[in-house]
Order: C-alpha cells, then sequence, then structure tokens
C-alpha cells in the first residue's frame, strides 16, 4: 500500500523513496518550473458562460455606430418640430373665431306728444285705472313677460335668455325706477349701455345738446319733479317682447309696451285728483357677443308716444304731462320751411284717442 506522499501509482521510476515523513520533496510532483508557468495560457469564464443556459434573460442594446446615431437624432428632431408646429397651428386656427368688434350706433329716437281733445278726465288712482284701458294692465315689472327662449342659429338659449332678460332689466329701470322717474338717477340705466353709446347718453341727460338726436326722453322716461309726483307706486304695464337673430354676430330684442302712471299735482291743489298719462315705448336693442358676456346692451332705436301733452312742449329734457282738468293748447307743431337749412325744428304730434282718457 502506497504511503500516504506516495502517488497513486507510486513512485515515478528512477525517483529515490524517501522515509516516511520527509517533506523536502513531497510536492516535488506539483512543482512548475518557470518555463511552465509563462506557458500557461489562463482563461476566465464569462458571467454569461456561467450562467450557462439562463443566459439569455437580459437583452443587450447593440452599439450604435456614428451613421446611425446621427440619423437617429435627426428624427427626433423633426419629431419634436412637428409637434412644435401642429401646437402653433392649433393655438392660431381656433375652431370659434371671436367676434368682431364693432362701433356701436347712436341711437335713433322719436318722442311724439299725445295732445288730449279736451279736459284731462281726474279721480283717485283706483278709478282711472279701473274704468280706463290699464284695467287689465299687470302692475310694475310684472307686466314685462318674456317669451319662451329657444336657441338660434349661432346662439344658445342661454344668449337669447341673457339678451331677453338684459332688455327688460333696461325698460324696468328706465321706466319704473322712482329715482330715474323723477330725475334724481341716470346711472342705472346707463350702466345697461353699450360704453360706445355713453358719450350720447351723457350729452343727452345733461342737456349739453339740444337737437334731435340728444333728447332725454329718447333714453328713458322722467318728469319734472317740481311739477308732478306719482300718485299710485304701481305704474300698470302691458306689451310684449320678441328676439331674431339679425347676423352671425348679433341679436335683436324688440319691445313695445304701454305703461299707465297715475299721476298729481307736486304741489297740492284743493281737489288733489290724479290724472291718468300714458306712455306707449318701441325700443329696439342690439347685442353682440361682448354685450352678451358683460350684460349690457346697445339701443339701435326709440320710439316715445305719450300724452296727453302740449304738442308745442319741449320734450327734450322731461315730459310734460298735463294734468286734471288741464287742456292743450290751440297750437299745433312749429311751421318748418323747406328752404331754410339747418337743424330741423319741426316736431310731432298726435291725438289722444278718447278711450284712452278714463271716465270718472
Amino acid at each position: 500500500m502506497a504511503g500516504r506522499g506516495d502517488p497513486p501509482e507510486g513512485t515515478p521510476d528512477g525517483t529515490p523513496e524517501e522515509p516516511h515523513g520527509g517533506n523536502e520533496d513531497e510536492f516535488r510532483s506539483v512543482v512548475f518550473d518557470e518555463s511552465f508557468v509563462r506557458a500557461a495560457r489562463l482563461q476566465e469564464f464569462s458571467a454569461q458562460e456561467r450562467m450557462g443556459e439562463h443566459a439569455q434573460a437580459v437583452r443587450s442594446l447593440p452599439a450604435w455606430s456614428g451613421r446611425t446615431a446621427r440619423t437617429q437624432i435627426l428624427v427626433i428632431l423633426l419629431l419634436v418640430a412637428i409637434a412644435f408646429g401642429t401646437a402653433v397651428y392649433l393655438g392660431v386656427r381656433q375652431p370659434y373665431k371671436p367676434a368682431p368688434v364693432t362701433a356701436a350706433e347712436p341711437l335713433r329716437m322719436t318722442v311724439i306728444p299725445l295732445a288730449p281733445q279736451g279736459p284731462v278726465p281726474g279721480g283717485t288712482p283706483e278709478e282711472l285705472y279701473r274704468n280706463g284701458p290699464a284695467a287689465e294692465y299687470r302692475a310694475g315689472a310684472a307686466g314685462i313677460t318674456l317669451p319662451a327662449a329657444r336657441r338660434t342659429a349661432d346662439f344658445s338659449e342661454g344668449q337669447v335668455m341673457t339678451a331677453l332678460t338684459t332688455a327688460k332689466d333696461y325698460i324696468v329701470e328706465s321706466t319704473l325706477n322712482p329715482e330715474v322717474l323723477s330725475g334724481a338717477a341716470v346711472r342705472p340705466v346707463r350702466v345697461l349701455l353699450d360704453p360706445g353709446q355713453f358719450e350720447q347718453f351723457d350729452r343727452s341727460v345733461e342737456g349739453s345738446a339740444v337737437d334731435a338726436a340728444h333728447a332725454a326722453t329718447g333714453w328713458l322716461v322722467r318728469y319734472d319733479p317740481a311739477e308732478v309726483e306719482l300718485a299710485d307706486p304701481e305704474v300698470r304695464v302691458h306689451g310684449t317682447l320678441s328676439y331674431s337673430q339679425t347676423g352671425p354676430d348679433s341679436l335683436e330684442v324688440v319691445s313695445d309696451h304701454t305703461f299707465a302712471f297715475a299721476l298729481r299735482p307736486a304741489e297740492k291743489t284743493a281737489s288733489d285728483q290724479a290724472s291718468l298719462f300714458t306712455v306707449r315705448r318701441e325700443l329696439h336693442f342690439r347685442f353682440d357677443r361682448d354685450d352678451l358676456q358683460h350684460r349690457r346692451a346697445e339701443l339701435t332705436a326709440s320710439m316715445v308716444m305719450a300724452g296727453p301733452q302740449s304738442c308745442s312742449a319741449d320734450l327734450s329734457d322731461v315730459l310734460r304731462p298735463l294734468l286734471a282738468g288741464e287742456r292743450a293748447g290751440q297750437e299745433g307743431p312749429a311751421d318748418t320751411d323747406p328752404y331754410e337749412h339747418g337743424p330741423a325744428t319741426a316736431g310731432l304730434c298726435g291725438t289722444l284717442a278718447p278711450a284712452a282718457q278714463p271716465s270718472p
């Protein structure tokens, strides 16, 4: 049996045996000389080789060549440029273009006095309303009823309703507001107008321009508080409101209402009777999209017929009602010479129908 230090096949031929326990040449068979070490080739297995059959769990990306890298960078830059150009195009070409801003037109107004055919009837407000044409009229803003609002070709139902309610607000403030009626305030009416009409409105109510285009009574109803006052704060109202689309960016609202006022002298008299004063107003409102957004209106036309009044009464600033027992003068409209140039001074005048004069 071989010893602990002997090779399995025994001691190589020609090699003397050493006694057991010697260790000087114990590893002589595994000692390599310098030439062997230099000639040896070392090999280290890669991670892939060490993993064996599981080597393809992760796939590595191929390295970019210089030409491929430049091509892909150009493609990315081209995509970014296309995306940016698309965003700019969509921002400029919006599907809903803003409505063009149009200048407000001056108000065209006509104020016509209605002269009574005899003395103005008097009585209590209840008698005047009960026995006259205003017996079925509603009191105050309740008499200004709105039609059903429906969408038009270019305006929604909500926009139509905004136009109708703004027109009603204007009618209420310019005809039923006690402070406006007495001449104490004009701002409640002014704030409902398109700013493009402020100049004409201001010159009208301030009396700085005396002509047919600057009559305060074309914008609102008011009296001289030193002459008359309301005998009944509840004004009777009856009429209609209608609307239509007049263009792709404009709505028109037309109002036609009759207002019956019970008036009496500002200074107390012996009889202290009230009389009925009737005002018919036909107003044309125009609304563009900007007006609808800010709840304001452009008043384009105003036609006012009011009586009983004298044909010769100056109605540019206030209405001048004839009170109970008074008569209209015999004078008619001022004569006009068609060969004279300059501002027109002729006025229109109508006759107040007997049916509009309640009997006591």
